[in-house]
């Protein structure tokens, strides 16, 4: 009987261990596991990309493109994971195994941001960077392989300890592991930036880039003795065999290509000279859920722009939350605190709801649903973009210059430029706003004085204007500054040398009549210490948002003593940021509906639909999606970007509604598959099959009989491989 042969199945077990709520006891240890190895990948990957820039010393390009080739890669080798486990050591044997490369990889990194081991002159700079980057690498490809080989088996290992009747908790353990994996991210992503903003060293004292992959590195250890320690409560599948059966069936058809030989109705039936029916028909259902996956990475190379262009596009915002300031990169953390929030929802309230509503709200329907609503993040992204948008300074193009003057006299001077409106500058104070022009050169007449400056396409200035009639002038930023922080500089107009200083960054003697350059500074109150060549000090206090611009101008009616800042005068350049980070969190709630809806239902989906013996590699399948999804968004970035942002999300918003409508027409002709039956009715035919191959019957009488059998017990579509 069929009942006879799911038990057979199952002979492969240990005895079930114990359980607790209808749950068994033992995925508890690997729930944990999955916390803590998830907290050792996010906690590294949060700090790599300043690791990269501060510590390595590479431009901001390198750093993204070794960034995304790392992410990349991790999501690459789950392919080779899974065959590791189903194919050798077992699912076990593989995530003890390859979590010890995972580990030394780790301790690797750790090690490679030392920067003490080759600072042998004891200045605070490693004399040897070569060391320190090879060393990174090696690690780097150690936690690749590590991480990205136990992806598919912890998953698969988890399903595999929930017996035939406890569908409804194997389904509740997805969300619950997928819960875990969110809590790692979310923890380590407040953590591991924390340490790296602490200072160490033995001899000189830098970003503690160690400890903040030594505590990741120390999770790691401890993912790996919780995983062992529940040895003997696991469910544990042996592994059935080598699975890479296409070249195989593909040379057999080559050889068999003529005329004489009958036509196979699957070009897997090719194999079954060589492969018993049972194994052919498991490959058969891999690769038809797997076919199914091809539409799928185009919601990852939307999902994985929260750390890319959605943080870029945070730069551009006001981040002051009134009881804390959120930094740009930090409103990633608003994806795993809404997974944490959103699972348990979404499994107790709205998908009980929805039967309730008697609406078949399949696998395949969720997924279409959860790329929809990541489509309609990109919308909102792109509309948040195009009100952020109206609020950017309008930059020179390729062809113009701006100019705006800046007068460092205490009586309002008359200017003129030659073909605009004559206007006048007031005293210790600019010109409202940036004049744009199309040529290079200006001439221009300032209290009655003639001058004529020469400029480059594509720039800004600011013009002095002095008593002697010289107009100097200063170059300007032309873009908002980076990160959401501000650039400060500041113009002496007074009568001697003057030199100025923000905590440990000093700007050096400024001469009169002369300005700075750009100091960084980020959000909140600034505090400017201005000393003269006496050594008389002065205290000036700047209160700053995000991503603005001022020009600080020290006139020559300045003194030092209480009143010092009284007559100093600050100019704004660039506004700050005006759009609230707020905002965001629209995107985000959509972005993290659509992920509920899509990974975890997936995460389900692809263990449902494996044969007993690939559930790893279907896994692996999943994964690899990812992978190609960070393909698409290097590809994209490496090939440019469209001229407004707002343009870009609208384009990847649009490409996915069409890959979900392809998505959705291949879901309706899948049939869902019970692999649990259809193998039993294969083993039940093994028997019948050996005479017949005894007997010498062709492939047509093979495939004639097997359909015959099969009908007799079920729909003929649903046992159809």
């Amino acid at each position: 009987s069929h009942e006879h042969c799911h038990k057979n199945l199952r002979q492969s077990h240990f005895n079930p261990g114990p359980s607790c709520l209808g749950y068994p006891v033992s995925i508890f240890f690997i729930v944990v596991n999955e916390f803590c190895e998830r907290f050792s990948y996010y906690g590294m990957k949060a700090v790599l990309v300043l690791y990269f820039k501060y510590f390595i010393g590479w431009d901001n390009d390198l750093s993204t493109t070794i960034y995304h080739t790392f992410v990349a890669l991790c999501y690459l080798t789950p392919i080779l994971g899974a065959i590791i486990a189903d194919s050798w050591l077992g699912k076990f044997k593989a995530i003890v195994y390859l979590s010890i490369v995972y580990t030394i990889g780790q301790v690797i990194m750790a090690i490679s941001a030392i920067h003490d081991i080759t600072d042998t002159n004891r200045d605070g700079t490693p004399d040897n960077m070569t060391f320190h980057t090879a060393m990174s690498m090696l690690g780097l490809m150690l936690i690749a392989l590590g991480t990205g080989g136990i992806k598919p088996c912890v998953a698969a290992f988890g399903g595999d300890q929930f017996e035939e009747h406890q569908e409804k908790q194997r389904s509740t353990f997805f969300s619950i592991f997928y819960l875990s994996i969110n809590a790692g991210s979310l923890l380590s992503t407040l953590i591991t930036p924390i340490l790296r903003a602490q200072e160490c060293g033995i001899y000189s004292k830098q970003s503690c880039f160690p400890l903040a992959f030594g505590v990741p590195a120390a999770l790691m250890v401890v993912a790996l003795i919780v995983f062992i320690a529940g040895h003997s409560m696991y469910i544990m599948e042996s592994p059935k065999g080598n699975i890479l059966l296409r070249s195989n069936c593909v040379s057999n058809r080559f050889n068999h290509r003529s005329q004489q030989h009958p036509k196979r109705e699957h070009w897997m039936d090719w194999a079954e000279e060589k492969y018993d029916k049972l194994l052919i028909a498991q490959v058969k259902m891999v690769l038809k859920v797997l076919f199914l996956y091809i539409p799928l990475p185009m919601f990852w190379a939307l999902f994985d722009q929260q750390g890319s262009r959605w943080t870029l596009q945070a730069t551009t915002m006001d981040g002051n939350f009134g009881a804390f300031i959120i930094q740009p990169d930090q409103m990633q953390i608003v994806n795993p605190i809404l997974i944490v929030i959103m699972v348990p929802i979404m499994d107790s309230a709205v998908y009980p709801l929805i039967k309730k509503c008697h609406i078949n709200f399949t696998p395949l329907r969720r997924m279409t649903v959860g790329m929809l609503l990541a489509a309609l993040a990109f919308v909102a992204a792109a509309l948040l973009q195009i009100q952020i948008d109206q609020t950017m300074p309008n930059f020179p193009s390729s062809s113009q210059i701006q100019v705006k003057f800046l007068n460092l006299e205490n009586t309002s001077v008359p200017v003129e430029v030659e073909g605009q409106e004559p206007f006048a500058v007031p005293g210790f104070d600019s010109s409202n706003d940036y004049m744009t022009l199309d040529t290079e050169n200006i001439t221009v007449s300032a209290g009655g004085k003639n001058a004529t400056a020469y400029f480059q396409k594509s720039t800004r200035h600011t013009v002095l204007i002095n008593t002697d009639g010289m107009l100097q002038t200063l170059n300007d930023i032309t873009e908002k500054p980076n990160q959401g922080m501000n650039a400060i500089r500041f113009v002496n107009g007074f009568r001697s040398h003057l030199n100025f200083t923000i905590k440990s960054d000093n700007l050096g003697p400024i001469a009169p009549l002369q300005g700075s350059g750009y100091l960084s500074v980020p959000h909140g109150k600034a505090n400017f210490t201005i000393v003269n060549e006496e050594g008389q000090t002065c205290h000036y206090i700047l209160q700053l948002g995000f991503g603005s611009s001022y020009t600080v101008l020290i006139p020559s009616t300045f003194s030092f003593g209480e009143s010092c800042t009284e007559n100093i005068k600050a100019i704004q350049d660039i506004e700050p940021n005006g759009i609230h980070m707020a905002w965001q969190v629209i995107q985000y709630f959509l972005m993290t509906c659509g992920e509920v809806v899509f990974s975890v239902t997936g995460l389900d989906f692809s263990y449902a639909q494996a044969p007993s013996n690939m559930k790893s590699v279907l896994q692996a399948g999943w994964l690899l999606t990812v992978a190609v999804g960070n393909i698409i968004v290097l590809i994209v970035a490496e090939a440019g970007s469209l001229p407004d942002q707002w343009a870009e999300y609208v384009l990847f918003a649009s490409l996915l509604v069409a890959v979900s409508i392809i998505f959705a027409v291949m879901a309706y002709f899948y049939t869902y598959m019970d692999p649990m039956e259809i193998e039993a009715k294969f083993m039940d035919l093994e028997p019948e099959e050996k005479k017949r191959k005894e007997l010498g019957m062709t492939t047509k009488d093979n495939l004639a009989y097997v359909n015959n059998e099969t009908s007799n017990n079920t729909d003929d579509k649903q046992t159809k491989i």
